[in-house]
């Protein structure tokens, strides 16, 4: 049976069609077929039944209520996507939702580096269910935070479509399914061998990505097999390889109209704007002692100053051999930065194979299993500073350096106040991650005992095995080798020899060690590979029946019922260093270790009202309950009603509205205490947090809730007028499971119409606009340390010791700590409107296809408590308003011909949602007009443009060329304020690449 066929057919003749986001999918222009597609339409021959993403009833092949977005693997080579994983991560499917991905190298992520998510609606990967040949894909990825399927995980060569459901629906599938539902469904037909082969190769030379697999079918009596085995490498693309990130700037601008970069420390051009310690700088070669008398390097004249830079015969007066510098003329660019990754490499093998057995007995029975196995291999560079504390008193340290007192101790002071700091740049370093996943399944399906009724039992069990390396600073060793003794011979050892026996002295002071050149023996000491891993396990149990109740004048009333048990359990050990909290300026945790399990119970039915009368060509109604009762939080129910009224052939309206749950993920519940950083600056009774005239506190300017915060501070012996924190804020997050962490619910309701007007025999026409309305409430959310402490000082009624105070803590040295977990407070909302559009007709011997795709969001908001306003970021930057997607194809013979386009909005707004109060609702204009005048935070439209030629001889041999981003659009360029890579926003729907070219070879046997 032809499937593209089927899909032409039904899509043409249900008012429940989608329009896919790449291409349009139901079209026999896209497959190998003639080109009768809408003439053969009506006479279909009838479709097999099967079960559509969204329902567990069996219908007609993609007759369903809800509509489905479907992308088919020609689409996604036809795109020139490397694999699946990008296509179901870019703005056609997404709809402008950002995704991790591997521009995430140096961030800390759900998953760990190099995993891949996929979260629809802005609502993130946690809420977005991924399935594979209707299975759970269960979370992969290392560390404790693993919350979500990791799609590095999926075959691409064996992928027959992919179905996207945005839509709730937790009465269907259960947990997880708040924001949709992604299907991905491989190709049962394949017969014989297909060897495929495809390169991307970016205009730049850096970043191939190469991927070629073997897949093959083969049927012997009742014994039906495919399979697929793939490899794909990408190589690395680092910051140096790029333009747009090998100079980045503050961005500062003089005002509204002023290009940005025009009020940075420098004219604007100049070079030495480049890597500020605002942007993609760090301070190196360089030493901190406390403010005294030096000539300046700039400058040239006598000043105070706390940083200096080695200039041996220079300087005078009480700094010798050094030059004073400040914020702008300090070193704070090093080459070997710009060798971290852009995208990060990796290495995926891929094998999977699944098969069928029919029998003669239990109703005509047919066992089936699946076999999918992955290995992800990925890794990143991090480039790091280095701070050698220098103790007061230190024999490592000039004589005329040892007294003064430049910050307090710290963890690696052994108690004791710091003289001088040396500010060094250490270098790269490495970290590694490999993910073993495996998903077994086993199933048996035939006809019930009831007439037209069928049976499928099914049970599979997922395996997570990961490893993860990351080259660590340790606490205990540099606090080891900087507390150190002179010897008779002018060496130096450790006080602490006897407890560390192999301790090396951190080196004595001077220009080399300064400028970077670290002895390696004690390089070697101080850096050790740290090793850590993760497992994670997923069993399911799964039996269903379903089949025809009653007839009504549309049909058959279809019902299913079932029940399903699942568990879940993690098992996250960090290494031995990260537990004890012994890592320097790296996010450690302890293990994150639990499990959960839920038992279900759930019925849906179908109920096919009227057909073919007038008024009512198609009139039916679709409703599903679940009930849901987890080890962990308990019971709830779910339900979701849906309908379609087609008033006459090719013209409706359908709607739905359901209620959908998330149970925490077990790191939510369970998640190892892990720590994080924030700026000193975060401290709320930092001087610099409060006002200020000609360089003095100026308490008369303050605001209300600046005298709170201030009275707050001064009631716990702080001076919130003369205070500097100089130590960085260190963060905790944990699990939720001990303070009762419940699920999150959602009401997910949409309206909308369909038009399909039959034009001719060769011409067609569809278009379909619909309504999304999705709230969250009860949300999982993890509180930020910034979030914790401005609750805390900013409380009227001010208590050091309970409020959200409760979560912070001052050691002797004034140095914060927040500790933080998942509570149930959040509230999210999305609203928006989506419209599909597509024309075909036959051309000048061929056949021309158009789509477009436009997403209108009309609300992004969220909010954290209960008392606070939902904020709109609606278009701001980053979250934008407007994404739209759309191709033009045309077959010829043997020829496709195919040009698509990506749009995203520009962004406006972004000053007054970042200055609005979330308890008051109350905008800061005097900041916003300071953002939008002196600050470039809002970016233009985007555009992507992509192009390809597709050649295919007797269906034998398939030849793919084309070109991403065809016009090499760079992504835009802010202010440093919100998170950037150079100057471009750390967002998904932006293409690092460049241009780059691809090619696929496809050989069938």
């Amino acid at each position: 049976m032809n499937i593209s066929r089927l899909l032409a057919a039904t899509a043409l003749a249900s008012a429940s069609f989608a329009v896919p986001q790449i291409a349009y999918a139901q079209d026999t222009a896209q497959a190998d077929t003639s080109q009768e597609e809408t003439t053969e339409a009506e006479e279909a021959p009838a479709a097999e039944e099967v079960t559509v993403t969204g329902s567990r009833i069996r219908r007609d092949t993609f007759s369903a209520i809800e509509p489905i977005t479907v992308v088919t693997k020609q689409e996604i080579t036809q795109s020139g996507f490397a694999s699946a994983t990008d296509a179901l991560q870019s703005a056609e499917v997404t709809a402008g939702a950002g995704q991790i991905n591997n521009f995430y190298g140096g961030f800390v992520t759900a998953g760990g580096t190099g995993a891949n998510t996929l979260g629809l609606r802005n609502l993130g990967p946690a809420r977005t269910l991924v399935l594979l040949n209707g299975r759970r894909i269960a979370p992969a990825g290392t560390r404790g935070n693993v919350l979500a399927a990791d799609l590095n995980v999926l075959p691409t060569s064996i992928v027959e479509r992919i179905e996207v459901l945005k839509a709730g629906a937790s009465s269907v599938y259960g947990s997880d399914a708040i924001a949709g539902v992604v299907n991905i469904i491989t190709d049962s037909k394949i017969r014989g061998l297909t060897l495929e082969a495809q390169v991307n190769v970016p205009e730049v030379g850096a970043g191939i990505d190469r991927r070629v697999s073997a897949t093959f079918g083969f049927e012997s009596g009742p014994l039906n097999i495919i399979g697929s085995v793939e490899y794909r490498q990408r190589d690395e693309m680092t910051l140096a390889d790029r333009d747009f990130t090998k100079c980045p700037i503050p961005g500062f601008r003089t005002g509204p109209d002023a290009p940005i970069g025009s009020d940075d420390p420098f004219p604007l051009g100049d070079p030495r704007n480049c890597f500020t310690i605002d942007n993609g700088g760090v301070t190196i070669n360089t030493l901190g002692l406390p403010n005294r008398l030096a000539v300046g390097r700039t400058s040239g004249t006598v000043g105070t100053f706390n940083r200096f830079v080695p200039a041996p015969g220079q300087g005078g007066g009480a700094t010798p051999g050094y030059l004073g510098v400040g914020t702008y003329d300090r070193d704070s660019f090093d080459p070997r930065s710009q060798e971290e990754e852009l995208i990060t490499p990796v290495k995926t093998y891929t094998g999977f194979i699944a098969a069928t057995y029919d029998l003669d007995g239990l109703g005509n029975a047919e066992l089936y299993g699946e076999l999918l196995a992955t290995r992800r291999q990925s890794s990143s560079k991090l480039y790091r500073q280095l701070s050698i504390d220098y103790l007061r008193g230190s024999p490592l340290l000039p004589v005329e350096f040892r007294n003064g007192t430049f910050a307090n101790a710290t963890n690696t002071t052994s108690g004791q106040p710091i003289a001088a700091r040396a500010f060094v740049g250490f270098g790269l370093t490495d970290s590694s991650q490999e993910v073993d996943y495996v998903r077994a399944g086993l199933g048996i399906r035939g006809d019930f005992f009831l007439s037209g009724w069928r049976y499928d039992v099914y049970a599979g069990k997922s395996f997570t095995d990961s490893v993860y390396e990351i080259d660590s600073f340790l606490i205990d060793r540099m606090a080891a080798s900087t507390n150190v003794v002179q010897n008779v011979d002018g060496s130096f050892s450790c006080v602490s020899a006897a407890t560390f026996a192999n301790c090396v002295a951190a080196p004595a002071l001077s220009a080399a060690v300064i400028g970077g050149n670290l002895p390696q023996a004690w390089r070697n000491y101080i850096l050790q590979n740290t090793i850590g891993t993760t497992k994670f396990r997923e069993a399911t149990a799964v039996a269903t029946i379903d089949g025809p109740v009653f007839a009504m004048p549309g049909g058959d009333v279809q019902l299913a019922l079932g029940v399903e048990y699942r568990e879940q359990e993690i098992d996250d050990t960090p290494d031995p260093n990260s537990i004890s909290g012994n890592l320097l300026g790296l996010t450690a945790g302890t293990p994150t270790r639990g499990k959960d399990n839920v038992k279900e119970a759930f019925a849906e039915v179908f109920v096919p009202i009227l057909a073919n009368t007038p008024f009512f060509h198609n009139l039916s109604l679709n409703a599903s309950a679940r009930f849901t009762d987890y080890a962990s939080y308990g019971s709830d129910v779910t339900y979701k009603v849906a309908g379609e009224w087609e008033f006459f052939k090719g013209f409706g309206i359908r709607g739905s509205y359901g209620t959908s749950y998330r149970a925490p993920a077990l790191a939510e519940q369970f998640l190892g205490s892990t720590s994080g950083f924030l700026g000193a600056a975060n401290d709320p009774c930092d001087a610099d947090n409060f006002p200020r005239a000609g360089g003095l506190p100026d308490p008369g300017s303050y605001t209300p809730s600046q005298q709170t915060r201030a009275a707050n501070c001064r009631s716990i012996g702080i001076d919130p007028e003369t205070f500097q924190q100089n130590n960085g804020i260190t963060s905790f997050t944990r699990g939720g499971a001990e303070t009762g962490l419940s699920a999150e619910t959602s009401t997910n309701w949409s309206v909308g119409a369909v038009v399909q007007p039959r034009i001719s025999a060769t011409t067609t026409l569809a278009l379909a606009v619909d309504y999304f309305n999705i709230e969250v409430t009860n949300g999982v959310s993890s509180l930020s340390g910034a979030t914790i402490l401005g609750r805390c000082y900013n409380e009227v009624d001010f208590d050091p010791t309970g409020g959200f105070c409760r979560f912070v803590s001052r050691d002797q040295n004034q140095a914060l700590t927040v500790t933080s977990g998942y509570v149930n407070l959040a509230t999210d909302v999305v609203k928006g409107y989506e419209a599909s559009a597509r024309f075909a007709t036959d051309l000048f011997g061929g056949r021309l296809l158009i789509n477009a795709n436009v997403t209108k969001y009309t609300e992004q908001s969220d909010k954290t408590f209960a008392e606070e306003i939902l904020l709109d970021a609606n278009g701001t930057l980053n979250t934008p308003d407007w994404v739209g997607s759309g191709d033009v194809t045309y077959r010829n013979g043997p020829v496709t011909l195919r040009y698509g386009l990506t749009w995203f909005d520009g962004s406006s707004g972004t000053a007054e949602y970042n200055q609005t109060s979330r308890t008051t609702g109350q905008v800061n204009q005097a900041n916003v007009d300071t953002l939008n005048t002196f600050y470039q935070i809002e970016v233009p439209s985007y555009f992507l443009h992509n192009a390809s030629v597709q050649f295919n001889v007797n269906k034998k041999f398939e030849l793919t060329m084309g070109v991403r981003n065809l016009f090499d659009t760079e992504p835009p360029q802010v202010t440093v304020y919100y998170t950037t890579i150079g100057n471009a926003p750390l967002y998904s729907g932006y293409d690092y690449t460049g241009r780059q070219f691809f090619v696929n070879t496809t050989f069938k046997f």
